[in-house]
């Protein structure tokens, strides 16, 4: 029993006497797990920095503006852009209904022909007797900036003023004609001419000319033959050129045509914008 309490007594003072070793030892590694665990929570705490949305340096980056005129003002959710654009739309949209009050409305007939639009293409049509007669055409890319106005001026038009002051932007789209008799089609691809194109020589100008004629039965189809208006007969052009003007295809129609596809395209260009506002106000 003695040889018990003896053993135990010196292994006690054994464990006292390591315990100063073991402090420095134990006080070297929780040391170094605490600074593990400090860099750890460090490295942490920057990729919360990187990846949180409700960083104060995201939303500086963001710039939201506290003056929107739409109305969010103190939650801030539109940017600087998107603010300056609704801005500068506003002021844009109300130039160009100036404009527009100032040419006229879009008129819902034209030269006897009635007037389907949808978007950006338009159709006219009238019938005569057992014939169809359609023009139409798509006012997308149809505006010339460059357009001379002093050109329409020169033609013997009742309306020749009102086509000069529609001024520089004018759209004079590419159209087609077709004549409907039954299930037969005679289809023309017209143009405008532009003013180098004419020979300002010539007594009688034309506005627009024959790019390309077909005639097919029902619907039109790839292998459809076509051919160019520049190689037909001069003699046979010419008297395309009568047909046309008898159907109603005259110059002043299609001086007319014009003026309701600048309108028409205008009306168009201020509603993409009244779109493009709106898109930019909302959130």
């Amino acid at each position: 029993m003695n040889s018990i309490v003896k053993a135990a007594t010196r292994f006690s003072s054994m464990k006292n006497a390591l315990n100063p070793l073991r402090q420095v030892v134990l006080s070297g590694q929780n040391a170094s797990l605490m600074n593990a665990a400090g860099t750890s929570r460090q490295i942490t705490r920057s990729l919360w920095h990187m990846c949180s949305t409700n960083n104060t340096e995201i939303s500086k980056f963001k710039s939201p503006s506290f003056t929107c005129t739409c109305g969010c003002s103190s939650k801030a959710v539109h940017t600087k852009a998107e603010k300056d654009l609704v801005d500068f739309l506003t002021e844009e949209i109300a130039t160009e209904k100036k404009t527009q009050k100032k040419h006229g409305a879009v008129p819902k007939e034209l030269g006897g022909f009635k007037i389907d639009a949808q978007c950006s293409e338009v159709t006219f049509f009238k019938e005569s007797g057992d014939e169809t007669i359609k023009v139409y055409f798509n006012v997308n890319h149809s505006v010339d900036a460059d357009h001379d106005a002093d050109r329409d001026a020169s033609h013997a038009h009742e309306n020749k003023d009102e086509h000069a002051d529609m001024g520089e932007m004018r759209s004079q789209p590419s159209f087609e004609v077709e004549l409907i008799r039954g299930e037969t089609i005679l289809g023309f691809s017209c143009s405008y001419l532009s003013a180098d194109q004419q020979n300002p020589e010539d007594e009688y100008q034309d506005v627009f000319s024959i790019d390309e004629v077909t005639m097919y039965e029902g619907e039109w189809k790839e292998k459809t033959y076509a051919v160019s208006g520049e190689i037909l007969d001069g003699n046979l052009y010419d008297l395309l050129m009568n047909l046309l003007e008898e159907k109603g295809i005259s110059n002043e129609f299609v001086l007319d045509l014009s003026d309701f596809a600048t309108r028409y395209e205008h009306s168009q260009y201020v509603g993409l914008l009244e779109k493009l506002q709106k898109f930019a106000a909302m959130k």
